[in-house]
């Protein structure tokens, strides 16, 4: 099967298994530093699905993860693709004030500018936790030297999501303000399903994501933003215990899978970093 022409952009969000969201309740942030770190060889595992693939990809990666393990960030550029900022440490938007906020992406993009020597002009918001309440996040991004956000998924969701924003790229503060990318969602019976990665990607088969990709670049015309984190890629890292069976379900299914479920997404789909799709920055 010959591979689609339209370029789509390949996100990865980089955390490491006890930073996801739905964990915080039960590894307090206080115990981060004590927890064995697997992102390391997971990021080299998705840097070498990328290079088999030809592809390049943006990797939304947080201040946290930077400050301790460098040589990531390093490798991540020198392998051509984009840096951009998921935030110091991985807190929602919804539960930070405002001055919270500028500190948390002001000290996350100047680390990761320090240690990649690159500009940092992208911005993706922990568990997509830029909403209807909070979308002044938009205008301190603008402030903070962001050049566009992939943080509103206008999908309904228990934890996320603004199901009536826009689906494709636009200005919720008007033309003036930040650029919002959102992740790809795909109509089906008047509804936003999900098509850009995330649990959904392990939990449906595979034919599933490649048919609302399909969708979304013939129907809509318009390139897809995909994502997934490095620790998808590790069925061996440390199994929690004291979470909910919701939550159990939800991260630790087809782990197994990622990695072959990637290679055929990378084989079907032409893939790309944000900044050269959306931004015509050196693409």
């Amino acid at each position: 099967m010959a591979k689609a022409l339209m370029r789509n952009a390949m996100t990865i969000d980089v955390e490491d298994y006890f930073q996801v969201s739905a964990f915080a309740s039960t590894i307090p942030r206080e115990q981060w530093e004590s927890l064995p770190c697997r992102v390391e060889r997971n990021i080299d595992i998705a840097l070498a699905l990328l290079d088999e693939g030809n592809a390049q990809a943006t990797f939304f990666t947080l201040g946290w993860i930077a400050e301790r393990y460098p040589a990531i960030v390093r490798r991540i550029v020198d392998n051509g693709h984009e840096l951009a900022s998921h935030g110091y440490g991985h807190q929602r938007v919804s539960e930070l004030s405002r001055d919270e906020f500028n500190e948390d992406i002001s000290r996350a993009k100047k680390i990761l500018e320090d240690i990649s020597g690159s500009q940092v002009i992208g911005y993706r918001a922990p568990s997509f936790s830029i909403g209807t309440d909070n979308l002044w996040a938009l205008d301190s991004l603008q402030e903070a030297g962001y050049q566009y956000s992939s943080s509103i998924y206008p999908i309904r969701h228990d934890h996320y999501g603004m199901p009536e924003a826009p689906r494709f790229a636009h200005y919720p503060r008007g033309k003036e303000g930040m650029l919002e990318l959102p992740p790809t969602t795909a109509v089906f019976m008047g509804r936003n399903l999900p098509a850009a990665g995330g649990g959904y990607f392990r939990l449906l088969p595979y034919q599933a994501s490649r048919w609302l990709i399909r969708r979304v670049n013939q129907q809509d015309e318009k390139p897809c933003i995909f994502y997934f984190h490095p620790w998808e890629l590790d069925p061996d890292q440390p199994r929690q215990n004291n979470i909910s069976t919701k939550t159990r379900f939800r991260h630790y299914i087809n782990l197994k899978r990622m990695a072959s479920r990637l290679q055929s997404l990378l084989r079907d789909f032409n893939w790309g970093r944000m900044d050269h799709i959306f931004m015509n920055a050196g693409a």
